[in-house]
């Protein structure tokens, strides 16, 4: 047998000069991937805080279009034209009752008001039903409750439709 010679003084001073050559560029290669670790941390944050701008933003965006798709609406509305017949001055009496009140009336409470009796109230309602006013019934406890159309109140101020005038009830 051949008798192999291993200094072991010699491997360990070998093992020790490759370390020493490997470990400064190895310890370089570190510090530049740390580096770039940093780098893409800080990219990450930033991409981060991004996004999240980005999504308030988009938010902001998605209701400025709700809101200018409401205006579009608004603006592209063609007012109902409204077509009322005139009417006498005790359909007026009444029409002022129902005009002035915010609650809901009763037959009784609107005959109190004017000084007519409830039956005329009553057949002055329909009249006013059938000349293009709108009102709403509603009923509590068996009892009907009459209101003026809030929409058709404030173009009635804004137009004055029904043609009301202070001379007319002097």
């Amino acid at each position: 047998m051949i008798k192999r010679g291993f200094n072991r003084q010699k491997i360990k001073e070998t093992i020790s000069q490759i370390k020493e050559e490997v470990s400064f560029p190895l310890s370089n290669i570190r510090e530049e991937f740390d580096e770039h670790l940093a780098g893409i941390n800080d990219n990450t944050q930033e991409i981060q805080s991004n996004f999240t701008f980005l999504l308030e933003l988009d938010s902001k965006i998605d209701k400025i279009a709700q809101r200018l798709d409401k205006i579009e609406l608004i603006l592209t509305e063609k007012p109902q034209k409204i077509d009322l017949k005139p009417l006498n001055q005790p359909e007026k009496q009444v029409f002022c009752v129902l005009y002035t009140e915010e609650a809901p009336l009763t037959y009784e409470d609107i005959s109190n008001k004017t000084g007519l009796s409830s039956a005329l109230v009553r057949e002055y309602i329909s009249a006013l039903i059938e000349k293009g006013i709108p009102l709403t019934k509603s009923y509590y406890q068996g009892r009907p409750f009459l209101k003026l159309d809030p929409s058709f109140k404030e173009i009635q101020a804004k137009e004055n439709l029904v043609n009301l005038s202070l001379m007319s009830y002097v």
